[in-house]
């Protein structure tokens, strides 16, 4: 396809209230999609972009092993006691944090929603692929920690399943 063409659709799409549209001439296929523009939102999340979040878990002392196997990502729990107990569903990525598949879906999860293992949980975009977040761990979504359209790091606590 003519670069030409390409530019004229790009513009078309820009000025017209259309998401996306997709061209086929021939062999050669053309998806042109438009995302929303990213709006942070104005009220305080409880682990902002600026917060301190290790990649690693980097302990400041010994901590007691617990009796029963768990998962590893449990441990930020407590450490917040605003957050209920459960297991923490963290970003595997830096990103950008959806709840749905599009602006006018319904998301995903809510609070109280019952998730087993591989269910979506939210998107990641990340260097414009979006990227799906499951569920590794079956139970009830608790808390979600991260508002619609906000950046996250890598290791940042996104949901709290019991």
């Amino acid at each position: 396809m003519d670069l030409r063409k390409l530019k004229k659709l790009i513009e078309l799409v820009e000025a017209s209230g259309i998401a996306e549209i997709e061209i086929t001439e021939g062999e050669e296929k053309v998806r042109i999609a438009k995302q929303p523009p990213v709006t942070l939102p104005s009220v305080t999340a409880p682990y902002p972009a600026g917060a301190t979040v290790h990649a690693t878990p980097v302990p400041t002392a010994p901590q007691a092993t617990p009796a029963v196997s768990t998962p590893t990502n449990e441990t930020a729990a407590p450490a917040d006691p605003g957050l209920p107990p459960g297991h923490v569903v963290k970003s595997p990525m830096v990103g950008t944090f959806y709840r749905a598949p599009s602006p006018t879906a319904p998301p995903f999860v809510e609070v109280g929603s019952h998730v087993t293992v591989g269910d979506r949980l939210c998107i990641i975009e990340a260097m414009k692929l979006m990227n799906e977040i499951e569920a590794d761990v079956a139970g009830v979504v608790k808390a979600i920690l991260v508002e619609n359209g906000q950046p996250v790091e890598y290791g940042q606590p996104l949901f709290v399943i019991g």
